[in-house]
């Protein structure tokens, strides 16, 4: 009996560690495969060498005016340093969209590339205790079919945004929330992006795998919510104008 209360300590500590590695994970944006809320950005970093691997299910009302249809995108993305994240991201195509049904191809047959990067320019609390963080970023910033110009109406460069973001975290007794501020812009007509950005996000202290985020991504209110499992798993489903389902799933895994 002395042996089993000996050992209980060290369990409870245990489990604790658990509780506490999965509170701090981060979850990708299911448009756009980088951290972030559902679609707003955040000045939130992963881990140093946090490697992210996505796939989601997009609603057509999530996606821009091309993609008149429900689709599907995948993702791969790299904490290469603790301040820069990049990641590069596919969107897929169908055959009736690009004109090839007549050739015989039908379903999904090509795919929108593009990359995004994120760069950390303040720590949260680096100069002062209650200094939030801040995040510089883009998402598919140049068209390939423009000769490298800035995404416009013309060519691809679907997915484009330049931002700016800031995260504070705020202690209300043992809950924590987080509170994000962004501003975005892009130079398209079809999908223009020109306005502020905010949401919130909660891991609730009693069951800290689970974070619930509530956002306006400068276009659309939209609720959804992360849930991490086995530390490495995250499922994540969200309600576009809080009645358009989109969900997906990530893996994620550290290098070190």
């Amino acid at each position: 009996m002395n042996f089993l209360n000996r050992q209980m300590p060290f369990k409870r500590l245990l489990v604790t560690c658990f509780f506490l590695s999965c509170a701090f994970v981060l979850s990708a944006q299911l448009t756009y495969g980088t951290t972030g809320l559902l679609h707003a950005p955040t000045a939130e970093m992963q881990k140093d060498k946090t490697v992210m691997l996505g796939a989601n299910f997009m609603n057509r009302e999530i996606t821009p005016p091309r993609w008149d249809y429900h689709t599907l995108n995948y993702y791969l993305n790299v904490t290469i340093f603790p301040f820069l994240e990049v990641g590069y991201t596919c969107t897929l195509f169908t055959a009736e969209s690009l004109g090839l049904k007549p050739y015989g191809y039908k379903g999904f047959t090509n795919q929108d590339r593009y990359f995004s990067v994120r760069l950390r320019a303040l720590k949260e609390g680096q100069f002062w205790k209650h200094m939030p963080a801040v995040v510089l970023g883009t998402s598919d910033p140049f068209t390939s079919s423009g000769k490298g110009q800035l995404a416009t109406e013309k060519g691809n460069g679907y997915f484009s945004r330049f931002f700016i973001a800031a995260t504070k975290h705020v202690q209300i007794g043992t809950e924590e929330i987080g509170v994000h501020l962004s501003y975005l812009y892009n130079r398209r007509i079809d999908y223009h992006l020109n306005g502020p950005a905010a949401g919130i996000s909660y891991n609730p202290s009693f069951h800290p795998q689970l974070r619930v985020i509530a956002e306006y991504d400068s276009k659309d209110f939209a609720m959804g919510a992360t849930y991490l499992l086995f530390n490495h798993l995250h499922f994540q489903v969200e309600l576009q104008r809080m009645k358009y389902f989109t969900g997906g799933l990530m893996f994620t895994f550290n290098l070190k």
